[in-house]
């Protein structure tokens, strides 16, 4: 099997589109049904739901959580969060699994804590395929992605998109079990 794998010179928003065609050409050739998208303010999320609208393809947006950034708020705006459930898409916040409280405890504490071990080794493939990873186990967890299940998934460095994988999907408490099955984009440095 030979696959291409498109590499970004930089990461960041400005590859997004380029992410969106090349998940769109993924489902038209290997008729995947899930996508797990990660969005901050919910612009990628948006983009994403408004085009695989009327697909048949069960589109998860996962944000961050509230109080990330700042107590008592979320970054994910209303607008968006509209926009998206209107397109057909479900919206996942909750915990990150390789953030919260080990990145609470490490602050206060300092030290080395396995969930912060794990996000880093998975950055050294980029940030956006840590998240690819997180995401799915998150979303699996919440039962919206169903376990085992090929899936795409689409994140990136800061905002937008630079990274597209599939992945054999897993819940975080069967972590060994995900499957990174295949990098489609991600920035070379």
């Amino acid at each position: 099997m030979q696959k291409t794998i498109t590499y970004f010179d930089k990461p960041g928003k400005a590859n997004t589109d380029e992410c969106l065609s090349i998940v769109l050409k993924a489902i038209d050739e290997y008729t995947y049904k899930h996508v797990v998208v990660a969005s901050t303010n919910g612009d990628t999320g948006v983009l994403f739901a408004e085009r695989l609208k009327d697909m048949n393809i069960n589109l998860v947006v996962v944000t961050h959580s509230f109080g990330f950034k700042e107590p008592n708020t979320i970054e994910l705006t209303d607008e968006a969060r509209k926009r998206i459930v209107s397109a057909g898409g479900r919206i996942y916040t909750g915990t990150m699994i390789t953030h919260s409280l080990e990145t609470a405890m490490a602050k206060q504490f300092s030290g080395v804590y396995p969930t912060l071990l794990v996000a880093q080794t998975l950055r050294l493939f980029g940030e956006g395929i840590k998240v690819c990873c997180e995401m799915t186990m998150m979303a699996t967890d919440a039962g919206l992605i169903p376990e085992s299940e090929e899936i795409v998934t689409v994140a990136g460095t800061g905002y937008g998109a630079d990274a597209v994988a599939v992945l054999r999907a897993a819940a975080s408490k069967r972590f060994f079990d995900l499957k990174v099955l295949e990098i489609l984009a991600k920035p070379r440095g």
